[in-house]
């Protein structure tokens, strides 16, 4: 080969629009056309070799290949994902031979499809998939967002409820438009990051938000590039669940109704009434269960305190049957109450109340049991008014006609 025909080869390789190489036996770059160095970029100042430059899955087949192109001599082809210039990884079809002196490796590169006709077949069926979500679920709207927050994807037939037409904001920066907008907030989430920069961080995301009397359930999920790298967008899925919210705030309005309600009704069952001065009445009826036992501990104690009672007379005479808690909950409130330098006094306990209670084997040398009602009154009317004990001098205690207590009457 003439000088002429060297310069020709030269310039052939350098301008070759296909991807050429030489390399060591080794793997290592020593030569590479401009086309080749325009893709992996200065790659190979460093020394790099093949494997660095193939994706870590990639590999093992590549050395694998290598070796085989080492040992026979024959050519060999195989498929392998190298680095770009960007730091992308792009799949190409590797072609290499040994040199007629097995110094070296030449070889070239063709880009090629990223899938295979398998790996096509799943990507139609999953756009199918998707094409069906899109097309018949009412309720749910789809977007894309890339990188710097621009919308590729905007779909569904949820988005006529928000006043959308699919499509309306593909190329609008997502992140401008909504964190200027004030229609649109998040409830049900306090802790959502607001800042939708931060969003592509690679976590998963699910918050409710409302925009136009609208109300959502969104999944943000990250998008990376084709092989598990870096975040490169954010898949978006929003239901409209403006129903369900608008049913759930008519259920907690019906329990707010309820609880009310049932507030007034306990009210009824359990009425506190000053029947003397200084004694306090609570007349129970029907079953007592732990629940209406410390709602009746409330009420009563405060009553006391309000009153300054001297006596609190819980009439059980309309009781029928207690859980096995109420014994030991009506002990408490006896002893409660004594705190508040009042006296409990029981009334009116039916027979299987009583031996609900005795079976327990509970203290109740504590309680200050009547008969009924009546004698509880009477109990406490009589403790109220009794005089006081005379003086431990002997003297009289006052009688018909004394004078003075506790002072014997002239003659």
């Amino acid at each position: 080969m003439n000088v002429t025909s060297d310069a020709l080869f030269a310039e052939f390789f350098a301008c070759c629009p296909e991807l050429l190489f030489v390399a060591s036996t080794a793997g290592g770059l020593l030569h590479e056309n401009d086309a080749l160095r325009e893709v992996i970029g200065p790659a190979n100042e460093g020394g790099a070799t093949l494997a660095e430059l193939a994706h870590p899955e990639d590999r093992a087949a590549l050395l694998a290949a290598w070796a085989k192109l080492e040992q026979t001599g024959e050519p060999v082809s195989f498929r392998v994902r190298l680095r770009d210039a960007r730091g992308a990884y792009r799949p190409v079809l590797c072609n290499a031979k040994r040199s007629p002196d097995r110094s070296a490796v030449f070889g070239s590169l063709r880009a090629t499809p990223e899938f295979g006709e398998e790996e096509l077949t799943i990507v139609r069926n999953k756009a199918r998939i998707l094409d069906s979500l899109v097309n018949h679920v009412d309720k749910l709207a789809f977007w894309g967002l890339d990188r710097d927050g621009i919308c590729f994807y905007h779909d569904g037939k949820a988005l006529p409820n928000a006043g959308f037409k699919p499509g309306q904001l593909l190329g609008v920066n997502w992140i401008e438009l909504y964190g200027k907008r004030p229609g649109a907030s998040v409830v049900d989430a306090p802790d959502v990051d607001h800042d939708m920069h931060n969003w592509f961080d690679g976590t998963v995301r699910r918050f409710r938000s409302d925009s136009n009397d609208v109300y959502w359930d969104n999944w943000v999920t990250p998008l990376q590039d084709e092989r598990g790298g870096s975040v490169c967008g954010l898949l978006g899925l929003s239901f409209d669940i403006s129903e369900s919210r608008r049913t759930e705030q008519e259920l907690r309005a019906q329990l707010q109704r309820i609880e009310a309600q049932q507030k007034v009704i306990r009210d009824l069952s359990t009425p506190i009434i000053e029947v003397w001065d200084g004694v306090l009445t609570l007349p129970m009826v029907g079953t007592v269960d732990s629940v209406r036992t410390a709602d009746v501990m409330d009420s009563l104690l405060s009553k006391i305190v309000e009153k300054q009672a001297r006596f609190a007379i819980l009439d059980l005479t309309g009781v029928e049957v207690v859980d096995t808690k109420v014994a030991s909950h009506l002990i408490e409130l006896v002893t409660a109450i004594r705190l508040l330098g009042a006296d409990g006094i029981v009334a009116g306990i039916k027979p299987n109340v009583a031996q609900t209670m005795v079976a327990l084997g509970l203290d109740l040398s504590q309680l200050n049991t009547q008969r009924n009602l009546r004698a509880a009154l009477q109990h406490a009317i009589r403790s109220m008014t009794r005089p006081e004990d005379p003086p431990r001098n002997g003297a009289a205690t006052a009688g018909a006609g004394a004078a003075t207590p506790g002072l014997r009457a002239p003659g």
